[in-house]
């Protein structure tokens, strides 16, 4: 078939019209206007069949800031936890903006905080802090989540039980925390964190929010739940996931990762940063069951 100059140009229209309904799609409607349910099941040895599976809602680098993340988001997020009706609230760090040439401006910490207080689930609501909090101002972050009733976990572990279930939460500190000449130095402390654990045999749930940790997470840990890497924020066909800010590249990129048995499970989390785009790696809050089959349910939108 012969390209006419009139075929080439409405070809060319075609795709430029492509490309531009493209890059709104990634820095609008899915950034933005998205939020999947990404729903998880983990067995694991060290979680006994006497005991009911725990359903945990995980939320993971919310960067609060406008446009991207403004506090109606937030409260929408929230909200849609709440009706998951998880026995458990996990917050997995990186609550403050980033992207300083993107955003118009940043959610204070007053502000988004109390939004975030409004999670509920029986067994509670605990966090963690991410290098960004870190970065920006780790007192302030602390201070907010604590104020609005939200239990803070930094190199602890803390038994949690009700009627039919025990097990420890951990919280790990984190891996980025201080930017020196040469990288980065972490406030994690592994051994410490899990000391309170070693005499116990009530099964261990690990909120670190890199997931590079996983290396050196033992088996006494019946899983493990990291945010950090967005899902590289970009999937693209024939490519996957150009960028993922791991030293192990792609190992440890999203979802659920076993390692001789060990299980880790990496959330591609709500906002965005390094730039305002998302595209085939929508935002998402995760319900993780830990107890039962090991196979994964499919994602559904919130």
């Amino acid at each position: 078939m012969m390209l006419t100059r009139r075929r080439f140009l409405q070809l060319a229209g075609g795709l430029l019209s492509l490309g531009a309904s493209t890059g709104a799609y990634a820095m609008v409607i899915e950034p933005g206007l998205r939020l999947s349910i990404a729903r998880w099941r983990v067995a694991h040895p060290h979680w006994p069949a006497s005991m009911p599976p725990l359903r945990i809602a995980v939320l993971a680098d919310l960067h609060a800031m406008e446009p991207w993340m403004p506090l109606g988001r937030i409260e929408r997020i929230v909200a849609a936890a709440n009706r998951l009706g998880a026995d458990l609230t996990v917050l997995l760090g990186d609550y403050v903006a980033s992207m300083r040439h993107f955003r118009s401006d940043i959610v204070p910490i007053s502000d988004w905080a109390p939004v975030l207080g409004q999670l509920q689930a029986p067994l509670g609501v605990f966090a963690i802090l991410g290098n960004h909090d870190w970065w920006e101002d780790p007192r302030g972050v602390r201070e907010g989540l604590e104020k609005a009733g939200i239990g803070v976990l930094e190199n602890q572990a803390l038994k949690l039980a009700d009627q039919d279930r025990r097990f420890w939460l951990a919280g790990l500190g984190d891996q980025l925390a201080i930017p020196t000449r040469h990288g980065y130095e972490g406030v994690d402390d592994l051994p410490r964190t899990l000391k309170p654990t070693a005499d116990d045999h009530d099964p261990v749930i690990l909120l670190a929010h890199e997931p590079d940790i996983f290396v050196d997470v033992p088996d006494r840990v019946a899983l493990t739940l990291s945010g950090h890497t967005h899902g590289g924020q970009v999937r693209l066909p024939f490519i996957g996931r150009p960028i993922i800010p791991s030293r192990y590249g792609q190992r440890f990129a999203y979802g659920h990762i076993v390692e001789k048995g060990r299980n880790l499970i990496v959330s591609s989390g709500l906002g965005v940063t390094g730039l305002p785009v998302r595209f085939m790696v929508p935002p998402e809050i995760a319900l993780v069951t830990l107890g039962g089959t090991t196979a994964p349910e499919a994602d559904h939108a919130a």
